[in-house]
């Protein structure tokens, strides 16, 4: 999907109001959070304060440095992620509905988003396109960026990502230390 990035951007946005806040990075962008993240669960030195989600390797993070397969594949786990309960809500459906209007995608790509909606991929078909720790790190962060895990399944789903991914626990739980405002 060749609009991913700015998807991802969008959706990573829209959550900064939702239940809880999101950490102040999300103001960077999406995919910024999204490596941010990634780059902190891996890096067992870095404290929070060392590693700010908007950086990677104490640089800035540049969202061209994100390959559009990269960007698809978070975007994929995302969306994944947000029907691991089954069904969109009110909710839910209204911060997508609000990401797709702030991307400004054209209607061919509203089409595709709404399919991959309809037909989401599982855990082990985006498991399958994750080859290092890095993006499995960036994928994980990716999903659980997209989630308030707020249901049996959506913990559930996370949990499974996590050892499809081979996320150790260390590093989910810097990722959801990395979420705290």
């Amino acid at each position: 999907m060749a609009d991913a990035r700015s998807l991802v951007d969008a959706l990573v946005r829209s959550r900064r109001g939702g239940p809880g806040g999101l950490v102040a990075g999300a103001a960077l962008g999406g995919l910024a959070l999204v490596v941010g993240l990634g780059y902190r669960a891996l890096n067992r030195q870095a404290a929070p304060e060392q590693a700010a989600p908007g950086e990677a390797a104490g640089r800035p993070f540049a969202a061209g440095e994100v390959s559009d397969d990269d960007a698809t594949l978070f975007l994929r786990a995302m969306v994944a992620a947000t029907l691991a309960d089954g069904m969109i809500d009110a909710q839910e459906r209204s911060r997508l509905d609000a990401a797709l209007a702030e991307a400004g995608l054209d209607e061919a790509s509203r089409r595709r988003f709404e399919d991959l909606l309809r037909d989401p991929p599982d855990i082990d078909e985006i498991a399958d396109r994750v080859s290092d720790p890095e993006k499995a790190a960036r994928v994980y962060a990716a999903a659980r960026l997209a989630i308030d895990p707020d249901t049996v399944q959506e913990r559930t789903f996370l949990a499974r990502l996590a050892e499809a991914l081979d996320v150790d626990a260390d590093a989910v739980a810097r990722v959801e230390a990395g979420m705290r405002p």
